[in-house]
């Protein structure tokens, strides 16, 4: 028992004259809909070849169409007798020894689905009662989540554990339609005449259930995240606002470890949008880590450009000394002493050097000679000559002192 495939894609030309009467998804069915009945369309109530009718009941000659985007599922008493997910025009045949039970194309479902079809097929005969059904294979969108509570996840970056509150939408996909149906819909949407399993429906507990799930995940996904930020040398709520694709990952991974939604339900998480904002207290904290950084990174700034560079460190600590001097509370006298303080460290340098040397000279012990080489103390004086610390005069005198001449 099975189908044979009429036609494949949409319904169109000669085959819609010809196909007055078929199964097909009702109008109007919301984006969110992932399990809904196949219907009989026609003008004919659908009767055509069916002569028995349709009240749960598919016969010889039904024809069935599968529009893009979905796949049709036949059960009998709850077992699974024929899967298509391939777009097109189907007739059903029962006695027919071409027809067959699956269709799964030559795209995802093919290398998928082969296992769950084995496990989950029906072999016997053909009853009285068959229901089809439509299944949503397009990835829902839309699925809003929010915590009513703070959340805590042991952040990597700023290693402690973090506090927030969390927002956004979600997508999901459903990845394996056999798992979907035979491990996670509850079978009141299974039953002839059943309502639409509608994840946007509030009264649908199984869809209430993933959100919670979903919910509880969160915290394991940021700090999953949280160890990328702290590579990235980034707070983990940047990082997150900034790859949201890496966040969908995350999640969809917490979420398979945790409740198998992928290897069980056959479902995926798709994207996620999310907005998080730290508690009081780990936002006070990432403040001071914020402000201690620049401070860092400005103190490491300085360095790289005054290193091996007297003259350098010189001007500029003039120059903040002259920044400072008309806001100085205490006048601009306490300014100007500072940048004097700092163009006397150059002269302190020179005075020092000099003083050692004298030392060397009044006292030529073997173990001052040797530490004190006045060629090493001659060299650092002519970079500090080359760099303007000091004068030209002030090198001249300090060389005759070293060389004793």
């Amino acid at each position: 028992m099975g189908f044979i495939k009429a036609f494949t894609g949409a319904l169109s030309g000669s085959f819609a004259d010809q196909w007055k009467d078929f199964y097909g998804p009702a109008q109007g069915v919301s984006p969110t809909a992932v399990v809904f009945q196949a219907l009989p369309h026609g003008t004919n109530s659908g009767i055509g070849e069916n002569t028995k009718g349709f009240e749960n009941v598919i016969t010889n000659g039904s024809k069935f169409v599968v529009p893009e985007g979905t796949a049709l599922i036949t059960l009998q008493d709850g077992l699974i007798t024929g899967f298509i997910a391939e777009a097109g025009g189907y007739i059903y045949q029962s006695n027919d020894p071409n027809s067959r039970s699956l269709f799964a194309g030559n795209g995802i479902f093919a290398s998928t689905f082969g296992q769950s079809w084995e496990k989950f097929k029906f072999g016997g005969q053909p009853g009285s009662q068959q229901i089809a059904f439509y299944i949503n294979l397009k990835e829902i969108s839309g699925n809003k989540f929010g915590t009513s509570e703070t959340i805590y996840w042991n952040d990597s970056y700023l290693d402690l554990k973090a506090g927030g509150m969390a927002r956004g939408t979600y997508s999901i996909k459903i990845v394996d339609p056999l798992l979907f149906i035979k491990n996670f819909v509850p079978q009141q949407y299974l039953q002839p005449n059943a309502p639409v399993f509608d994840f946007a429906d509030m009264d649908n507990q199984a869809g209430e259930q993933l959100f919670h799930e979903f919910v509880t995940c969160l915290s394991g996904a940021i700090s999953r995240l949280s160890q990328q930020a702290k590579i990235n040398d980034v707070d983990t709520m940047d990082f997150i606002q900034g790859n949201q694709d890496k966040f969908a990952v995350s999640m969809s991974e917490e979420i398979n470890n945790t409740y198998q939604w992928q290897s069980m339900r056959g479902i995926q998480v798709q994207n996620v949008s999310v907005v998080i904002n730290y508690d009081a207290k780990t936002q006070e904290i990432l403040d001071e880590i914020r402000k201690d950084d620049r401070e860092l990174r400005k103190a490491r700034k300085l360095g790289e450009a005054y290193q091996n560079n007297m003259a350098g460190m010189v001007a500029a600590a003039s120059s903040e000394a002259l920044k400072g001097a008309a806001s100085n509370e205490k006048g601009t006298m306490m300014g100007f002493m500072g940048m004097n303080m700092a163009q006397q460290a150059g002269v302190n340098m020179l005075e020092s050097v000099q003083s050692q040397s004298n030392s060397s000279i009044s006292q030529p012990t073997q173990s001052s000679v040797s530490s004190e080489d006045p060629y090493i103390k001659l060299t650092k004086l002519k970079k500090l000559l080359e760099e303007g610390v000091i004068t030209q005069e002030d090198f001249d005198a300090a060389k005759k002192q070293l060389l004793g001449i």
